[in-house]
């Protein structure tokens, strides 16, 4: 071979080398695992942020979801079954998903968009300072879930007895701190486990039977997939209810106090473009919204009879006619 050839052959070639991989490295597309028990809208709100920072689905990026359409016995195989083909990152929210995902794998980053009481819950020691591969978005739900008690009483100045729709697979200090409230506002409790969909109808006549004048719904990503159901139930029971966050309202419940979930589950999106930028979970602290607001269904108050009083319409942050 002549020599000038071949010093020209092994110069591009040099040349050529790295922007070849420059090019390979380009077209990496990122799989994101997602674990939904059932919350599509809040999912949506998580890839639409991807979006937002430049990950475009099908072309630097792929979601694989697992689904379980609102039915918490199918949690644990999906999150096997999700850990099994490796995604870069994992992200999920609720206590059961999370806890499955963290029995399932110690090695993929898994990213929590929304987790009530992480501490509490013993998902995390110390929010500031995560451990393994879990980090994520935690609010207090223990201090709010009183706070709905008091919100509840104040729509409601004649109520003595309230229903409590519990799940007992969230973190217990939930209705234990509602309990605390209850006993401060001199109201009894009546706690009701709900495990599966079907206890629904039975909740509410429970309710109904032991003579309950309200329901308080505490934070669940379970209750949340089957918000619609329990609102429906609700209303033809004529049972005043308040409950965690702006999507019951939204479906028709009376009142909502709590963090917009929408919001959490846009944060999670930072969470992950950190990850698949080098960022390891334990450098990434645990973050707490700050903002909390009050919904009021005025059309449901009026369908069931109950007027809210001008003070607290005014504290509220938005009033659906």
């Amino acid at each position: 071979m002549d020599r000038r050839v071949f010093v020209q052959i092994l110069v591009g070639g040099i040349i050529a080398a790295p922007l070849l991989a420059h090019s390979q490295a380009a077209k990496r597309i990122w799989r994101i695992g997602i674990l939904d028990l059932g919350l599509p809208r809040l999912f949506a709100a998580f890839r639409e942020s991807m979006r937002d920072l430049g990950y475009a689905d099908g072309q630097n990026v792929e979601y694989d979801v697992r689904s379980a359409q609102g039915k918490p016995e199918e949690v644990a195989a999906l999150a096997t079954g999700l850990v099994e083909v490796h995604p870069d990152v994992i992200v999920t929210a609720g206590l059961l998903s999370s806890r499955s995902l963290m029995r399932a794998t110690t090695t993929i980053p898994i990213v929590i968009a929304a987790m009530g009481d992480a501490i509490s819950a013993g998902i995390v020691d110390n929010l500031a300072h995560p451990r393994g591969n879990v980090t994520g978005i935690s609010f207090l739900n223990n201090e709010l879930s009183g706070k709905r008690l008091e919100l509840l009483k104040e729509a409601l100045p004649r109520l003595h007895r309230v229903a409590t729709f519990n799940d007992p697979t969230i973190p217990q200090s939930f209705y234990e701190a509602t309990e605390t409230t209850a006993k401060l506002l001199r109201l009894r409790l009546q706690r009701i486990d709900i495990r599966a969909p079907h206890d629904f109808d039975r909740a509410y006549r429970d309710a109904r039977k032991g003579g309950a004048q309200a329901v308080i719904v505490l934070a669940s990503a379970f209750f949340d997939a089957h918000r619609g159901r329990l609102v429906e139930l609700a209303l033809q029971a004529r049972l005043p209810a308040i409950y965690h966050t702006r999507e019951y309202a939204e479906a028709g419940g009376l009142m909502t106090y709590g963090t917009d979930l929408v919001v959490l589950f846009r944060e999670a999106a930072i969470y992950v473009d950190k990850i698949l930028k080098g960022a390891k979970p334990v450098d990434l602290p645990w973050e707490q919204p700050t903002k909390f607001e009050l919904v009021i269904n005025l059309k449901t108050a009026k369908a069931l009879g109950i007027t809210i009083s001008q003070s607290l319409l005014l504290r509220a942050d938005e009033v659906i006619q």
